[in-house]
């Protein structure tokens, strides 16, 4: 009975596409941008969240007078609120929605920032990072979520990458906002005390604290943006759905034909009684079990032991601090500006050439890094030539598995129960973040900086096979197709 279901959704299917296709619908680009612009801004606040550790963990350490663990657990704590946050992300928003979920982050954003300034020892620094961890949980699920649910297919890819970008663009802010605090701090004086330990003595606190004002404003801007029409479609409220699909598209027609694509992919998942037992269809169990395998693997290729720990592998080559902030947030330029170069393009080269291309040039950038840390004293290699290997390999990372991920996991999933299968795969990917962040310290103490680059190269390689031999190509195809594809795959 189900399979005949399936023929038949796929005749009618065809039978549409044969009238109008997808690619030509008329477009209302400025506000399908707008809303995919406020949603970003989520990944702006994920990008300063995760970002900001790096010029911090230096200083904190000294404060609080923490060994190699405990270093390491300031940095990984947040991702165990991250870890919390993707669990309930997913339920949270099928449940009350996609907006109030965002609405719900930015608070948590806002109140782990000025946590974070006014705390008063160690731990009370860990649970503030841990309440922002949360919001970064969320936003990694729900953002990416609402934009790709609000996004037209010919555009979906690069507008989804405005999260991505958006997150670069946190990194960025995050470095310079590190630097900056650091050089003020030299001559920074105040009569208030509390203003003198937050901008002079104790920086580290203006650091995490600046994070109040975009989280302020993405908790202000979340309200002037609609609910997903996919969502209300779940929820069986239609002429909500079809209202803000009206400002979506142009043509009445297109507005009735994306509502009944989406409705007979939900017929065909109506007689399922439980979210998981639509999980657990063998389709669409392949597709979270590869969605996961990249997620992980993804942070095992070195990305974050990068942008998290950057100012240390700089110091551990010589670098004073306040250079190996500069060179980060060099770093931190490249990492936007490439982001935008895959965001014009993967829409038009596909989601899987770019992963080609980024990660051969990710394992060759990674091999030379390692190179450089056996070999620099004898050859006579500088920092210069550290810096534009980490700028290559940022290169290439940024335009391939960075700009990709949010898009495969935000696209690939059932409508009924996309936040709660988005955020399974998502829990895998901050698993691999937190492992990253607690043993990096531990990686280069005993592998040496070399062998961890060494690692790191290696664990590209599983990730490149999964692509090439289980992931299809998704660029250009409705949410409604993608879903039909995984369930034709059950019937092989």
């Amino acid at each position: 009975m189900k399979l005949e279901k399936l023929k038949k959704c796929n005749v009618q299917f065809d039978n549409a596409k044969n009238i109008m296709n997808t690619k030509n619908r008329l477009i209302n680009m400025q506000y399908v941008a707008f809303i995919s612009i406020v949603a970003a801004l989520g990944g702006l606040l994920f990008g300063y969240d995760t970002a900001v550790i790096s010029g911090t963990v230096s200083q904190v350490t000294a404060q609080f007078e923490l060994n190699t663990l405990q270093s390491g657990w300031y940095v990984g704590c947040a991702l165990v609120g991250s870890i919390a946050g993707v669990l309930f992300a997913g339920r949270l928003s099928d449940y009350f929605g996609r907006k109030n979920t965002m609405i719900l982050s930015a608070l948590l954003f806002t109140a782990s920032a000025l946590g974070c300034a006014l705390s008063v020892s160690f731990n009370h620094l860990v649970v503030w990072r841990m309440v922002g961890g949360a919001g970064i949980g969320i936003v990694s699920v729900v953002c990416p979520l609402y934009i790709s649910e609000v996004s037209p297919a010919s555009h979906r890819g690069r507008l989804v990458s405005l999260y991505q970008l958006a997150i670069t663009v946190g990194f960025l802010v995050a470095y310079l906002v590190n630097y900056f605090l650091l050089k003020l701090s030299v001559d920074f004086y105040s009569s208030v005390s509390s203003f003198q330990r937050i901008f002079g003595s104790e920086s580290w606190r203006g650091m995490l604290g600046a994070e109040t004002l975009p989280a302020a404003l993405f908790f202000l801007v979340t309200f002037l943006i609609p609910e997903s029409p996919r969502w209300l479609l779940v929820k069986n409220k239609e002429d909500k759905a079809f209202a803000i699909f009206s400002k979506i598209f142009v043509k009445t027609e297109d507005i009735s034909f994306q509502v009944n694509e989406t409705k007979k992919i939900l017929q065909l998942q109506s007689e399922v009684s439980s979210d998981w037992k639509v999980l657990m269809q063998p389709g669409f169990r392949k597709a979270v079990i590869i969605g996961a395998a990249i997620a992980i693997l993804g942070q095992f290729m070195g990305v974050n032991a990068v942008l998290y720990y950057g100012p240390t592998i700089f110091e551990s080559s010589g670098l004073s601090s306040g250079d190996s902030l500069f060179y980060q947030s060099l770093i931190g330029a490249v990492n936007m500006l490439t982001t935008v170069l895959a965001l014009l393009i993967i829409d038009k080269v596909g989601r899987k050439k770019l992963v080609y291309v980024g990660v051969s040039g990710m394992i060759l950038s990674l091999i030379l890094i390692g190179f450089y840390f056996l070999f620099s004293e004898q050859m006579g290699l500088t920092s210069t030539f550290l810096l534009i290997c980490f700028l290559a390999y940022i290169f290439f990372t940024a335009g391939s598995i960075s700009a990709v991920i949010f898009v495969f996991l935000s696209e690939m999933y059932p409508t009924r129960i996309r936040g709660f299968a988005m955020s399974l795969a998502t829990f895998s990917l901050w698993i691999g973040t937190y492992l990253i962040g607690q043993l990096t310290p531990w990686l280069l103490a005993t592998l040496s900086p070399a062998g961890t680059f060494f690692l790191f190269a290696v664990m590209c390689l599983p990730y490149m096979f999964i692509i090439w031999r289980l992931m299809p190509e998704t660029t250009g195809k409705t949410l409604e197709e993608i879903e039909l594809f995984w369930l034709k795959d059950e019937k092989k």
